[in-house]
């Protein structure tokens, strides 16, 4: 497979399966407004848990670097306000993310991921997945996914295999006050055909979406496939109180944090695997 396309495989033989996997986008994880306790929570959670956890995109921010025309010196930590500002926020990351680096499968790329590559000519997420393999060492390694890419969760089904497929993509555009990513999901499900899941966030909303697709079988007949489409929301509280900032001079409204919980459940019967899938937030902990 190539390196945005991998696989979540549940050998276990079993008649009835349900398998969840936590989607988690735009932690802004070194930023100072990121919700680290509230992240560690969830984290926790998939831990205690043993869920499996995908980050699609702007796990880091890295903002605040000497040529970047958007940094302040008021968002950086502590730990970050050294010559070695790239370095010291891979190499903070990858020791904090150690203890969970057996549930994290994909790490994927957002805009402020790809920026740096651009402006800097050094890859983020690669430097912070290597370092975090090397560290951790986990049983199954961390992998670098793209922008977009693609998720198979593959279960054994009494000896049949029964196959999820995800699409997440980090997300592009604004969102909307309105419509909140609607017009986006849209787009997105034009885009990418036979997927069970389309993912993104970006845009900082959370919410689930029921989409149904009809499509012509190879024996000529009319089927209809349920879609899955859930925006993740982020880990970052630019808005606070709204005293000011710049996310609250332009008129941006209080962004929902957290992200979403996929839950699939394989049920084989006579007639073949039955297959349900749902989302829900984190529980309030």
């Amino acid at each position: 497979m190539s390196k945005n396309s991998h696989k979540l495989e549940f050998k276990e033989t079993k008649r009835k399966k349900t398998i969840q996997l936590a989607i988690l986008s735009d932690l802004h994880w070194d930023n100072p407004d990121c919700d680290r306790e509230l992240l560690k929570k969830h984290l926790d959670y998939c831990l205690e848990k043993d869920i499996k956890v995908l980050l699609n995109g702007d796990t880091f921010c890295l903002m605040q670097g000497k040529y970047d025309p958007r940094s302040s010196k008021g968002k950086v930590r502590p730990e970050h306000q050294n010559p070695r500002y790239l370095d010291a926020v891979v190499e903070t990351a990858a020791e904090w993310f150690t203890p969970y680096a057996e549930i994290i499968t994909v790490v994927g790329y957002g805009n402020h991921e790809t920026s740096i590559l651009r402006r800097q000519e050094t890859d983020v997420i690669q430097r912070f997945v290597a370092l975090l393999n090397h560290i951790a060492k986990p049983i199954s390694p961390v992998y670098a996914g793209g922008y977009t890419g693609a998720l198979r969760i593959s279960a054994n089904m009494s000896n049949a295999i029964k196959t999820y497929d995800i699409c997440y993509f980090h997300g592009s555009g604004g969102g909307g006050v309105v419509t909140r990513g609607e017009i986006n999901l849209t787009r997105m499900a034009t885009m990418f055909e036979g997927f069970d899941c389309l993912t993104f966030g970006h845009i900082h909303e959370l919410k689930e979406t029921s989409l149904r697709k009809v499509f012509l079988s190879k024996t000529g007949q009319i089927k209809h496939k349920d879609v899955l489409g859930l925006i993740t929301g982020t880990y970052k509280d630019e808005y606070k109180v709204g005293y000011m900032g710049w996310h609250v001079e332009r008129g941006a409204p209080n962004k929902p944090i957290g992200g979403k919980i996929l839950e699939v459940t394989f049920n084989r019967k006579e007639t073949g695997v039955e297959t349900y899938a749902r989302s829900f937030n984190f529980p309030l902990l």
